[in-house]
């Protein structure tokens, strides 16, 4: 058939109406990952979980994994638990965490219980941490043996399951005693140079650097630069090692926080919104923040109010009214947006909350002063009453102190 590649939509509908899996896939292979993500939030839900209950669950995950987490996860909570977790259980482990962990705990419990045990305890151990920490960024996708196999012993293991290992991302072979209980790291290197007879206890790294489940985004990203490690296991409080966390996933988590935090100054709340998503879901998470925004407002008019006599004699106070608000409005957006970048390259951390209102409250204080003079000389030459030069420039030197040091602070 032929596809309209400016709405390739309708194409995909009458592929779905035929219920043409072969056509399907080719028609899917022809597409990169953005008109993917665009065709399937062109469809309604119905055309959705039809598309997704013809095709195979490998061929449905394979799908799912050119759109955004929000996107697959809005996509798999249309689903019903089953249909879902046969789809999320093809899924690779760091995926199936992404896409549960953007759905309503119940609803991703409920998928993970149609699925096998072996695949949904990992994903339900990694969902029980917080988000953004070791525990929830760490997959099971890695390699372990007691410390008393020999390298004999770990190549016939390699061997007998490359196809299962051959999806990993292996970096280092990790060594644990009985309990499982992390005791040593060995290098790719000494597993290929080493006599079979060795074993690994006498050729691991002892005490290898670890991080524990609790461990917070920034202190992880912060050893991964420290210590250059191309991995790093994961364990709990009695050292028992649960997974790994590899660079990207921790580049990632950061970069979605940045993202989240600039919607949230956006003022879009609970995260990313999609066109596609439902609109009383969408309109809550808007109406959250223009809410507030509502009684942000009242309160400033109210402030005006009570100097409504005072505005009557003077009123070219208020003609600079809009002037002052406009000015430490743009004064605190820069102040957003250095913080959001320095967060984003790692130069500033959550916590630094006291130093970052420092400096901005002594950036804010030399601006203010120097606009407000600015702003109180026009006013001077416009009217020639220096009152109201002095109260017209003290008001920008005042508010941009506070939109500043407010603005740095609060990414």
């Amino acid at each position: 058939m032929t596809i309209d590649i400016n709405k390739p939509w309708d194409s995909l509908r009458e592929l779905i109406e035929r219920r043409s899996v072969k056509e399907l896939l080719v028609f899917f292979d022809s597409l990169s990952p953005q008109d993917t993500a665009l065709v399937l939030s062109r469809l309604d839900e119905d055309e959705r979980t039809n598309l997704l209950t013809i095709i195979s669950p490998e061929d449905a995950a394979d799908l799912i994994e050119d759109v955004s987490d929000e996107q697959a996860a809005l996509i798999i909570g249309e689903l019903t638990p089953v249909e879902a977790g046969r789809i999320v259980d093809e899924m690779s482990s760091e995926q199936m965490v992404d896409v549960l962990g953007k759905l309503d705990t119940d609803e991703a419990e409920e998928i993970l219980q149609s699925m096998p045990q072996e695949s949904a305890e990992p994903a339900r151990t990694a969902l029980n941490y917080p988000k953004d920490t070791a525990g929830y960024l760490m997959i099971p996708d890695f390699l372990s043996y007691e410390q008393g196999t020999s390298i004999a012993e770990v190549n016939k293991d390699l061997q007998a399951n490359q196809e299962i290992y051959r999806t990993y991302n292996i970096q280092y072979i990790y060594v644990v005693d009985s309990k499982s209980k992390l005791v040593g790291v060995m290098r790719i290197h000494d597993l290929l140079f080493s006599a079979g007879t060795s074993l690994l206890q006498e050729i691991m790294i002892q005490n290898p650097f670890r991080v524990s489940g609790d461990a917070l985004l920034d202190d992880v990203s912060e050893s991964f630069s420290q210590h250059n490690l191309l991995a790093l296991p994961v364990v709990d409080r009695d050292n028992v090692l649960l997974g790994i966390v590899l660079p990207l996933a921790v580049e990632e988590a950061k970069r979605e926080r940045t993202v989240k935090h600039f919607l949230w100054l956006s003022g879009i709340v609970g995260g990313e919104e999609f066109r596609s998503m439902p609109l009383l879901k969408r309109s809550s998470r808007r109406l959250s923040w223009l809410s507030l925004n509502i009684v942000l407002n009242i309160i400033a008019a109210s402030v005006i109010a009570m100097y409504q006599d005072t505005l009557a004699a003077a009123i070219t106070l208020a003609v600079f009214l809009p002037m002052v608000s406009d000015m430490s409005g743009c004064s605190g957006n820069q102040a957003v947006a250095v913080s959001l970048r320095e967060l984003s390259l790692g130069l500033l951390r959550p916590g630094e909350i006291l130093r970052v209102a420092f400096k901005e409250s002594t950036l804010g204080l030399i601006n203010g002063v120097l606009l407000g003079i600015l702003l109180g000389f026009v006013a001077f030459l416009w009217k020639g009453n220096i009152f109201l030069s002095l109260v017209i420039g003290t008001a920008l030197a005042g508010n941009t102190l506070v939109a500043v040091t407010v603005g740095g602070i609060l990414p």
